[in-house]
């Protein structure tokens, strides 16, 4: 058993001293951007902020094209006065104007380009009558350290480390070499819009199947806060990334794809010569109905800078993507892979020795400035729940299994409370239907069941415990067809999108019986997501939804079995545990912390559902999603909390109420006279956020409460979750000062939740011992300080997932392993808990309950990690009340109104 967990995070070493870097810093001017503006107006007739000038494309050319550039800073397109170029020495004015002029040139249309022409002399001519001067570099010494402690004593770095210490750490780490298994990898900096990126190049290969699959080194660079934390964190995380070499679509399939290209400067070298690779994207224009470099890529000017060499053009890109990762010349391309495109035959993911290496590596290219985190200990030895043991005295085989089944059935019996179950299966393959009427009875341990009615009707009830279940099952028919949504590009696309929703729910409502006097529920078997990617809207599954709880029934899918599918059991399995999920009968297990937790405990989770245009009915939401778990207790266990009726429903319930419900109207504030204050609709929405948790928090004072909150989801909402905000003991809403968290319930904690998501704010990890053994441990871990409040929790490794060898490496692969590049690695991630509220001494004292026994946090994370574990799951990537929240959170499907377009064309 390991005891020790190294996280890969580096913060600001004390003992190092002052950190300052001498830099250039660059600044566009108040007449150059004047300027800029003026021609960025001209050329964008009709934009919708002509005074905001669209850098991001000319910011990638820099970086990739200016020998020098560190970074770029952030808002210099609203602001010539802000610092716009950091770099290590300035760029000279013959490299500096023409990337500026052919970038103003490229936006105007091709053949209406003279004005950016123009302004490419003018920065390079000496007559002072027509110049056009460039703005001067400026010397600057930049502390890389520099850092505010908030009123909770979080470090905050100052807001222009976010992307420049990632840059300069990636160009530090990307001029050393990193040798492992006698092979030498060299690594690119790729900039990202979270901070940087190293990816080692030219890519390694791998030979399967008559094919050369290529992949990479990647490693992701980022800065981040930890709440109460006194220095800031760089988290540095390894990952493969893999290049395309077939691509499995149709040109007009592409979405959007992320391509890096590699070529020389065009003009004499500097200091970061052949250190960066340029990011652009590759996707399908629908206006010119062709592929074409999309969002700001810059590979479309590089021809203008660069007329000797040969770049590639969209369709010969796709065409012959392997060909362009080799190289044409002394020009390279490589397409990102993504798994809609095709299959790849290299696994995700590097294993943990490889991680160790690599992670050594950096910590070696970082000193002295920057220093490892302490590495974690273990806070108990309690890990799991009071869960079923998979082996042992008493539990020979299918012994578990009749015990889980047991337990469901239980479950079940109470979140029906002398209901029937009605069941409607639509299907379209028979091995499905087959697969789902075979595994119900396992999964509860009924006998098969009976037919009902005659011998065409397939209808079947399992019946015994308090448990009675019809099942009826029949072709799905045009319900599982496609939404045939209009292509009139005059009406809103949510407007003709709710138009085909409205008719698939005439066809579900003509179809489908009267409503079901107990608990009703659809299992509807359809096509993957992949199947309707080539007509943007076309997937059914949303609209089925609506459907269905329109008439009181849940809904839960399966996809269609492919032609190598053996994994049907296993998925019609996992249809009816969500099903069960959804009805509500599902409970955690009795931890196994101790008796400093109370008894009648109860659980609260909130979840904020974030819809914008692109979400699944092209319809903006903001939608507060609150349920309390009590568990022991009646069919009532699980509810959620019903906004407009201001009450607890049951969870099943509240699903359906989910579906229905309007869309909040944002509430202006007034003033002392009446008059409504000017308010932003995100700030409308946030203040009605907050109202609503507010008055929630009332709601749950009855009894001892855990409220569990993922900070990542609710801080945009609710602002006192950010770290900067967050103070030990304290609720902060809005504007107005904090306040002691037992005001607002006195025997109430507040726990946050954060992963890594898609921005690395929670570091990477990996065990290890003295013995140089490296691996994964679950458990919770946190330093030596008894009165810290922040926690990790690692899971176990999910028992259905591969064993491999620990020894096997994937970026050299050895003798033994040829085959390693083809393994999919499975790294569980890290969940930081966060005891934000908890009885601690200070707070008991304030509550003027100073002789009361005080909380130790660690006990507090230590429960949050035991809900992750149910006998039914593999371990959570959530506690489980908060699992319950968010994935209440796919019935929140607002639709458009009607009229809100013109009136719906003939066609």
């Amino acid at each position: 058993m390991y005891h020790t967990i190294r996280v890969a995070a580096y913060e600001p070493d004390p003992l190092h001293g002052p950190w300052r870097e001498e830099m250039k810093v660059l600044r566009l001017g108040e007449e150059l951007h004047t300027e800029l503006t003026r021609l960025h107006a001209e050329a964008g007739k009709g934009s919708v902020r002509p005074d905001r000038l669209p850098v991001r494309r000319l910011n990638s050319l820099l970086q990739a094209m200016a020998p020098g550039v560190i970074a770029t800073g952030r808002n210099a397109g609203t602001d010539g006065r802000l610092p716009w170029l950091y770099a290590r020495e300035a760029v000279p004015p013959e490299v500096l104007a023409p990337v500026i002029g052919t970038w103003a040139a490229g936006m105007y249309r091709e053949d209406d380009d003279a004005e950016g022409a123009d302004l490419e002399e003018r920065l390079r001519s000496e007559d002072p009558a027509t110049a056009m001067p460039l703005p001067h570099w400026e010397n600057e010494t930049v502390d890389l350290a520099e850092t505010a402690a908030s009123a909770g004593g979080t470090a905050e770095p100052a807001t222009r480390l976010y992307s420049l210490l990632p840059e300069w750490v990636a160009f530090r780490l990307a001029a050393r070499t990193f040798r492992t298994g006698g092979a030498t990898l060299h690594f690119r900096v790729e900039s990202s819009a979270n901070g940087a990126r190293l990816v080692s190049w030219p890519p390694q290969r791998y030979e399967r199947g008559g094919q050369t699959w290529y992949y990479s080194a990647c490693l992701n660079i980022t800065v981040h806060t930890v709440p109460f934390a006194p220095r800031f964190r760089v988290h540095v995380s390894a990952q493969v990334r893999r290049w395309a070499t077939r691509l499995d679509v149709r040109p007009h399939q592409l979405g959007g794809t992320t391509v890096l290209l590699d070529a020389p400067l065009p003009w004499p070298g500097g200091p970061d010569r052949g250190h960066r690779l340029m990011v652009n994207t590759l996707g399908y224009d629908r206006r010119s109905k062709e592929l074409a470099w999309r969002h700001h890529s810059p590979a479309p000017l590089m021809p203008e800078l660069d007329i000797v060499r040969n770049y590639p053009q969209p369709a010969e890109l796709f065409a012959h993507p392997e060909r362009w990762i080799n190289g044409l010349g002394d020009v390279a391309a490589g397409i990102v892979y993504h798994p809609s495109i095709g299959p790849h035959k290299v696994g995700p993911g590097l294993m943990p020795r490889e991680r160790s290496d690599l992670d050594a590596w950096v910590e070696e290219g970082l000193g002295p400035m920057l220093t490892r985190i302490p590495d974690l200990k273990r806070v108990t030895r309690s890990n799991t729940p009071s869960l079923l043991p998979r082996s042992g005295a008493g539990n020979g085989p299918g012994v578990r299994d009749a015990r889980l089944a047991l337990q469901r059935r239980a479950a079940l019996a109470r979140a029906l409370d002398g209901r029937p179950l009605e069941v409607d299966v639509f299907w379209q393959s028979p091995e499905t239907r087959a697969a789902l009427l075979a595994e119900l009875p396992k999964l509860i341990g009924l006998p098969a069941g009976e037919r009902m009615g005659p011998a065409d009707d397939d209808t079947w009830r399992w019946r015994g415990e308090g448990v009675e279940i019809r099942v009826r099952a029949r072709p799905a028919g045009p319900l599982a067809d496609a939404l045939p949504v209009s292509r009139e590009r005059r009406r809103p696309r949510a407007v003709r999108l709710a138009e085909a929703i409205e008719g698939r729910c005439r066809l579900v409502a003509d179809g489908l019986a009267r409503r079901p006097d107990g608990a009703g529920v659809v299992i509807a078997e359809i096509a993957g997501k992949e199947r309707f990617a080539a007509v943007p809207d076309s997937d059914p599954k949303h609209a089925l939804r609506i459907a269905w709880a329109r008439q009181g029934r849940l809904s839960q899918f399966v996809n269609l079995p492919d032609d190598t599918d053996s994994g049907l059991e296993h998925r019609a399995r996992w249809t009816w545990l969500d099903t069960f999920r959804q009805l509500g009968a599902i409970s955690p297990p009795a931890h196994r912390v101790g008796a400093g937790i109370p008894g009648d405990l109860q659980y609260a989770a909130l979840w904020l559902v974030r819809h914008t245009r692109k979400g699944p009915t092209r319809r903006p939401v903001r939608r507060l999603v609150a349920v309390r778990v009590r568990p022991g207790e009646g069919p009532g266990a699980i509810e959620g909390w019903d906004a407009e009726r201001t009450e607890w429903v049951p969870y099943p319930k509240l699903l359906l109420l989910l579906s229905q419900a309007a869309e909040p109207a944002a509430e202006p504030t007034v003033d002392p006279d009446g008059r409504a204050i000017p308010e932003s609709a995100a700030a409308q929405a946030a203040d009605a956020v907050e109202r609503q948790i507010r008055a929630l928090l009332f709601q749950l004072r009855d009894r001892p409460t855990l409220l569990l909150a993922d900070a990542a989801n609710l801080r945009q909402c609710w602002s006192g979750l950010r770290n900067g905000q967050l103070v030990r003991d304290m609720l902060g809403f809005g504007t107005g000062l904090a306040q002691r968290h037992t005001l607002y319930g006195e025997d109430l904690r507040v726990l946050l939740v954060r992963d890594a998501n898609a921005r690395e704010e929670v570091a990477e990890w990996y065990a290890h011992d003295d013995k140089d053994k490296v691996g994964f441990a679950e458990g919770v871990w946190g330093t030596a300080d008894t009165e810290s409040r922040v926690f990790a929790s690692t899971a176990s490794t999910p028992h259905t997932v591969a064993k491999l060898p620990k020894g096997l490496m994937k970026l050299v692969p050895t003798a033994q392993g040829r085959t390693a590049p083809g393994k999919t690695a499975w790294n569980p991630g890290q969940l930081e808990l966060t005891v934000l509220g908890c009885l601690s001494e200070k707070a008991l004292a304030d509550s003027g309950r100073a002789g009361d026994l005080p909380d130790r946090p660690a006990e507090w994370a230590t429960l949050a990690h035991q809900l992750r574990y149910h006998d039914d799951y593999p371990p959570l990537a959530r506690p489980l009340p908060l699992h319950l929240a968010r994935l209440a959170g796919e019935y929140v499907l607002p639709v458009a109104r009607m009229e809100e377009g013109s009136a719906p064309s003939a066609t």
